[in-house]
């Protein structure tokens, strides 16, 4: 008998009624899931299944047919969300309303025991679940670091990574000459959530890219800072995307 496909859970991210913007979408909300992760995950075997917002006892029932959970990146988590108030009267407010939307369905994965993946805002989102704070933008609150955010460059800005001593990324690529990731995020992780173990910093500025939690085998529940489906576009030699997706899709 045929094996059937891992299930995926990936919790939407949502596109709101706003001034300006084109009368095609009208005034309702949509739920979408990013074209590259979708094919990210596919092309591992799994079956990327979008995670909508449901009434708790559906999603209850939702979450117990997914082998796993992946949170993807999007928006700006809410200073709020991890007690701070916004730096900037305008920007980098963030989505409250997904913020609220994600940190349910963590904790409801986590009772259900389901392995967890978070990928740039997913991680960022894992981490004020476990009660960590934020940089709200990188290039304000540490002037001296590296520009992790360049919006001409995009996914094609780079840094190096160093892993931790006998970490979990150190065992997958320790034996790679390459340490290269892409870096999208102006927000980054201030002080790791508890139980949150770092598994690799910027090689050029320190900044924490990725953790795992020490309440679970190593990769079983993490979370990365770079954007490991948009590899496959890169003009630059990068780590292997597919080793840390496969990886965890065995805890899967």
């Amino acid at each position: 008998m045929k094996n059937k496909p891992l299930k995926i859970g990936i919790p939407a991210r949502f596109m709101y009624p706003e001034p300006g913007r084109s009368a095609l979408y009208g005034s309702n909300t949509y739920a979408c899931v990013e074209q590259q992760m979708l094919e990210y995950v596919s092309r591992a075997g799994a079956l990327p299944i979008m995670i909508p917002p449901l009434p708790e006892g559906q999603l209850l029932n939702f979450l117990r047919e997914m082998d796993g959970i992946l949170l993807q990146g999007g928006s700006d988590v809410a200073p709020e969300s991890y007690g701070e108030q916004p730096i900037h009267p305008t920007k980098w407010k963030g989505d409250r309303q997904r913020d609220i939307f994600e940190l349910n369905i963590i904790e409801k994965a986590l009772e259900l025991n389901l392995p967890l993946l978070g990928i740039c805002r997913g991680s960022q989102i894992m981490n004020v679940y476990f009660g960590g704070t934020l940089y709200q933008d990188i290039g304000t609150q540490i002037p001296q670091a590296f520009e992790h955010r360049n919006l001409e460059l995009y996914d094609q800005n780079f840094h190096s990574l160093r892993f931790a001593a006998e970490g979990l990324l150190q065992k997958l690529y320790g034996n790679s000459p390459l340490t290269r990731v892409n870096t999208v995020h102006h927000q980054g992780f201030k002080n790791l959530g508890k139980g949150l173990i770092p598994e690799a910093w910027c090689a050029e500025d320190g900044l924490v890219e990725a953790y795992s939690w020490e309440g679970a085998p190593p990769g079983r529940v993490m979370g990365v800072q770079w954007h490991p489906e948009f590899f496959v576009h890169a003009k630059e030699a990068v780590i292997d995307p597919d080793l840390l997706l496969n990886y965890w899709l065995e805890f899967c």
